[in-house]
């Protein structure tokens, strides 16, 4: 697929843009992976897909947030779909994290909130058949978060929100969340949390050093964490029509699942203010994303939460192992669960109509 890139680039004659010929179009189209499980065309929908808006550093200038740097590798162009094409993925939720416009005054993250979500908005109506968006609100003024997740799934046709594992160190499960996470259910929109390296969570500094490990083990930590505190701490009680997905396979939380399960019971200084285990949120309130990389992980994820609680990511554009052929080739899992790992789940979670 390399060399077909290569000379898509070259028949357009642009650098750093893709004009297709007819011929070049017809040979990008037919690059396209059809993914079949028996006989039946499966459509993949993937949860976990990154981008940038460049254009945001305009609103930043002569603010504190001017060196904010966005990688143009990130931004969506034509290679987003070339990508997708290669890989089978027929439909992409978009969300943009980083989520440092937590630290905004309001009017500053009210604005780089609309740009980011105007230019999902376009981009979802040039492909309406590829992508979705998910809004990424500024939770620092809950009251504001919910009214732009309102405004974007009523307004701009967005299925959901997209946040990070806590807000400026609080964590989201406190009750001044509550107006969004009541908006969120209000609108039936799934948000799908995904992490920043645990920095709320570990001193400046245990993760410096070999093997990234705020990436490798902050971020499955962080996971584990934000969604033990909307269990324990009562949100998901709360608010039972809530749905949310976590990344990278829920981190730590199926994995050692039978700690988390028994706390509550075991520990006296607990203090839970859930009404149900943890076990009984995985069955129909939170969901997770494939991204566990082999088939013993999957296989075990699929044991844990079910297969109608996974739902397929891939961190694009990052490079990490894409799972699709992990979840094809699993011969612990049925055609059907299969079908709902790629994209049926999300399917019916987002809205999306083949």
């Amino acid at each position: 697929m390399a060399d077909r890139r290569d000379f898509l680039k070259a028949a357009s004659g642009a650098a750093g843009a893709i004009f297709l010929s007819p011929i070049a179009r017809s040979l990008a189209q037919s690059a396209r992976r059809e993914v079949y499980i028996g006989s039946r065309r499966a459509t993949t929908v993937d949860i976990h897909a990154h981008c940038v808006f460049p254009e945001v550093a305009e609103v930043l200038q002569e603010t504190e947030f001017a060196d904010v740097g966005f990688a143009a590798w990130q931004a969506l162009g034509p290679d987003r779909l070339e990508d997708m094409n290669e890989r089978g993925i027929d439909y992409q939720a978009l969300s943009i994290n980083r989520y440092w416009w937590y630290g905004a005054d309001r009017d500053l993250a009210a604005e780089v909130v609309r740009v980011h979500d105007e230019g999902l908005a376009a981009w979802v109506e040039e492909h309406p058949d590829r992508f979705v968006a998910l809004t990424s609100p500024a939770l620092q003024f809950p009251d504001l978060a919910a009214e732009q997740l309102e405004y974007a799934v009523n307004e701009l046709g967005h299925r959901g929100a997209s946040v990070g594992g806590s807000c400026n160190g609080e964590n989201l499960s406190d009750p001044r969340f509550d107006p969004f996470w009541a908006k969120a259910e209000e609108l039936g929109a799934p948000v799908f949390m995904h992490p920043s390296n645990a920095a709320n969570l570990i001193r400046e500094g245990a993760f410096d050093g070999r093997g990234d490990l705020g990436n490798i083990i902050g971020n499955p930590l962080e996971t584990a964490h934000f969604l033990a505190r909307l269990m324990f701490d009562g949100t998901l009680d709360k608010f039972p029509g809530l749905k949310v997905v976590g990344a990278h396979g829920g981190g730590y939380l199926p994995s050692y699942l039978m700690r988390f399960e028994v706390a509550c019971e075991v520990r006296g200084n607990a203090d839970c203010a859930s009404t149900r285990l943890p076990s009984e949120y995985l069955m129909d309130q939170v969901l997770v994303d494939s991204m566990v990389f082999s088939h013993e992980g999957l296989r075990h994820l699929a044991a844990e939460v079910g297969a109608s609680q996974i739902v397929y990511g891939t961190d694009a554009p990052f490079n990490w192992p894409d799972t699709l052929d992990l979840i094809l080739e699993a011969d612990y899992l049925s055609d059907e669960e299969k079908i709902a790992i790629v994209g049926g789940n999300l399917m019916e979670l987002l809205r999306i109509e083949a």
